[in-house]
């Protein structure tokens, strides 16, 4: 082993404290950027796999009713190189000891029976129904686990008014239905949303649909445009009662599915950014105060012949072991952290399998990541190693020059007691110092304050849609448009005190050279159940002559009011009309458009029909309302507004819990490293200025108080410029997660204020405790010793 090797492992012994404050913030980076990419690598590979095992489908087309003798020209399409025909329905599901509104959507097996062609079931227990059977069911897996169904159970469903009951004979998924949420929802509900899988002759006699379908999945030939074949399926099902075809990009579980990937991708490079910025602030600080205090060391390395690279590496070294100890720090706790996250997303993305796997490539990117920000924060260290000359590094430097601080030349010491006077004087003399340990605290609290932003945001995007925008207590959808005197008949329904028409009707929003495929829902005046609410959170009712559109459409098909837009109806007679944009609503889950109900009507050219029906219910009268309507033929779902509330804090409340301790985690380190590393380095620089005050007659704690005082000034000073930090980086953040499925909102509740800077408070008071040991254990001879 050289010299200079056994003096760098004696000088990271004795900066064992600081170099491991400092390979915390490295690990933290490290384990962010590994958690979020190998979690990205090991969900992109998975639904790779699935997808490809279970041969999804590149194009759906829903219809009203097609025969069969139209596949083989569907099959003839260009581009076209599998067709799948089926039946899919929306029923209600009554499950023993369950009270609560059951959607179900049962999807058809083959007639022969078997697997599908595509969008296949994965079996994760039991069999497939036997063809010439017609009481048999698999159940899909979310369903089956949230009431602990088992192969053998029964089940009861109805559709179109017609009732059975069901035996299960298996439990799965399909790649159809990774993402399970009800139709029209954003958040999944494993008790109150069902998907079945029903053979197609049983769903033919309860559909009354012998011999025909409503709908069709497609694979492409691999040099297809689905554009192009979208043109030509839309052509074939229109007298149909085709209502569109859709892409991968378009199917909601895919979607879902692409967006949680996307933020993955925004993680792992916004957060580790973060804190890998501040490991190299305070390496260059340590590094720095390291060569100051070894002048004397390197003028006589130089003089025995050490050149300026050998010293160079030296120092180098110093910071690369300790990158490489919080790299492998990061590494083990990115792992162990991804690993729950897939733990977590398997949870809510039904994958059959999600193997996790720690990829070399993550742990290359992981060491990589952590030695480039140590060879930027040891940069100007090495180049002040480099320019001593020998003759004078072996002098002492010479002293700082002191002149009258701000505080001094504006006349207000004589307001400021001598230890403040201390504290501002050394701050005002290291500007540098000071500015870099605020900002560095203010991105702890700013990463603390990320963690509980999402709550926030989340539970305001559930009050604002499911509170104010939505304040029925059951939404009752129908199989096809039923005339609007059935809402007098649900109306005088025992335990209903009010009820409202509703009709959502699929469209395609052009304008220029954008379109936008979405729904209009068609309101009637002055409704009270299902209010638009504009970005003051006031009800906004849709005019008599126009449109009413999400401020995200409004960006996205560069609108303003006033402004014509092309709607063209994807059901029905198919019309296409200019519509005037009457104005815009603030929503943050969806992107639709609304309409008064008679002009929604005219526009369709249908008549006085409506899709559904929103019902206020007395309190109490809920399962009853449900039994009443579980028997009309023309009911397809029935769905609960409160309970799709409780099923989202069910379901996602937990994650969102852990994700806070786990940034609040984070930050604390950040917090604790930056606080730790400046008390030590003050403590260095400044110990025979405080042994000089102990041996005058200052106590321990006074002296104390000097140092630490000066440190809690900097928290002190970085919490405001934290707050403002943190909601920039929830700003940035939103940009980020921006879709047409959801936008976040920047909402930030004081309690996260308070959580962010109590948690930088605590974690600087543990920073604190450990340097006032040091302060305690000062030997003040030996300080005093020291050469000026």
């Amino acid at each position: 082993m050289s010299a200079l090797t056994r003096k760098a492992w004696r000088d990271l012994w004795h900066l064992r404290g600081q170099a491991l404050a400092i390979a915390l913030v490295i690990a933290s980076g490290v384990a962010t950027l590994v958690m979020s990419q190998s979690t990205y690598e090991s969900l992109t590979a998975t639904r790779e796999q699935f997808y490809r095992q279970g041969a999804l489908a590149d194009l759906w087309a829903p219809l009203a009713r097609a025969p069969d003798t139209l596949l083989a020209h569907l099959a003839a399409l260009p581009g076209v190189q599998t067709v799948q025909a089926r039946l899919l329905a929306l029923g209600t599901l009554g499950v023993p000891g369950f009270d609560e509104p059951v959607r179900a959507e049962v999807v058809s097996l083959p007639l022969q029976g078997g697997q599908p062609l595509l969008n296949r079931v994965q079996l994760r227990s039991g069999r497939l129904p036997a063809p010439e059977l017609d009481n048999e069911v698999v159940v899909g897996e979310a369903f089956a686990a949230a009431h602990a169904l088992r192969v053998g159970d029964r089940l009861r469903l109805t559709l179109r008014g017609r009732q059975r009951w069901l035996r299960v004979v298996g439990v799965g998924t399909s790649p159809e239905y990774v993402y399970q949420s009800p139709p029209g929802a954003v958040f999944p509900d494993f008790k109150r949303y069902a998907v079945l899988w029903m053979n197609r002759h049983a769903m033919e006699r309860a559909l009354d649909m012998d011999g025909a379908f409503n709908n069709v999945v497609l694979r492409l030939l691999p040099a297809a445009r689905p554009a192009a074949v979208i043109v030509g399926l839309d052509a074939a099902l229109a007298r149909y009662g085709g209502v569109g075809a859709y892409g991968r990009h378009e199917q909601t579980s895919a979607r879902y599915l692409e967006e949680e990937m996307r933020q993955l991708r925004t993680m792992a490079r916004l957060f580790p950014a973060i804190f890998l910025g501040v490991a190299a602030f305070l390496l260059h600080v340590v590094l720095m105060r390291l060569i100051g205090t070894q002048r004397e060391q390197i003028g006589v390395l130089k003089a025995f012949g050490y050149g300026h690279r050998a010293l160079a590496a030296h120092y180098l070294g110093m910071a690369a072991v300790i990158a490489l100890l919080g790299a492998g720090l990061g590494i083990a706790l990115g792992a162990a952290l991804g690993s729950w996250l897939a733990h977590v997303y398997q949870g809510i993305y039904r994958f059959p399998f999600l193997a996790y796997r720690l990829s070399a490539g993550a742990i290359a990117t992981g060491a990589a990541v952590s030695l480039a920000a140590a060879a930027a924060g040891a940069l100007m260290a090495l180049r002040a190693a480099a320019s001593l000359p020998p003759a004078e590094a072996m002098r002492a430097p010479a002293p700082p020059r002191f002149g009258p601080t701000l505080v001094e030349r504006l006349g207000l010491q004589r307001w400021l007691s001598q230890p403040a006077r201390m504290i501002l004087r050394d701050l005002e003399r290291r500007p540098g110092r000071a500015a870099f340990t605020v900002l560095g605290l203010a991105l702890a609290c700013a990463v603390i304050m990320v963690g509980r932003f999402q709550g926030d945001a989340v539970g305001y995007m559930v009050d604002t849609q499911l509170s104010l925008a939505q304040r029925h207590d059951l939404a009752v959808t129908f199989i096809e448009a039923a005339p609007r005197r059935v809402l007098f008949e649900l109306a005088a329904l025992p335990g209903v005190r009010e009820a409202e028409p509703i009709r959502t009707a699929p469209v395609r929003l052009v304008h220029g050279l954008r379109s936008y495929r979405t729904v209009i829902e068609g309101l009637p005046p002055a409704a009270r159940l299902r209010r638009p609410l504009d970005a003051r959170l006031g009800a906004v009712t849709p005019p008599a002559d126009g449109v009413l559109l999400t401020d995200y459409l409004q960006r996205m098909l560069a609108l303003e009011p006033g402004d014509t837009i092309e709607v063209q109806a994807l059901q029905g007679h198919r019309h296409v009309r200019e519509v005037r944009v009457a104005g815009f609503v603030h929503e943050t889950i969806g992107a639709q458009g609304y309409m008064d109900l008679d002009a929604l009507n005219r526009l369709l050219g249908d008549g006085d029909v409506v899709s559904g029906v929103l019902l206020g219910v007395l309190p109490g009268a809920e399962a009853d309302v449900y039994t009443r309507l579980d028997r009309r033929p023309w009911v397809a779902g029935i769905s609960s507004r409160l309970a799709a509330v409780r099923s989202f804090y069910a379901t996602m409340g937990e994650s969102l819990l852990v994700f806070t301790w786990v940034a609040a985690l984070l930050g604390g380190v950040i917090n604790f490293g930056l606080v730790y590393n400046a008390a030590r380095i003050s403590l260095s620089e400044r110990g025979r200025e405080l042994a000089s005050l102990r041996v005058l007659g200052m106590t321990e704690g006074e002296v104390s108080a000097l140092l630490l005082g000066q440190l809690g000034l900097l928290v002190a000073i970085s919490l405001p410029f934290g707050f403002a930090a943190g909601w920039g980086l929830c700003w940035v953040m939103v940009q980020g997660f921006q879709s047409e499925l959801f936008r976040i909102p920047i909402r930030l509740t004081t309690a996260t204020y308070a959580f962010a800077g109590l948690m930088v408070l605590g974690a600087s008071v543990v920073s604190a405790l450990l340097v006032h040991r040091r302060i305690a254990r000062l030997d003040l001879i030996a300080v005093l010793k020291t050469r000026e």
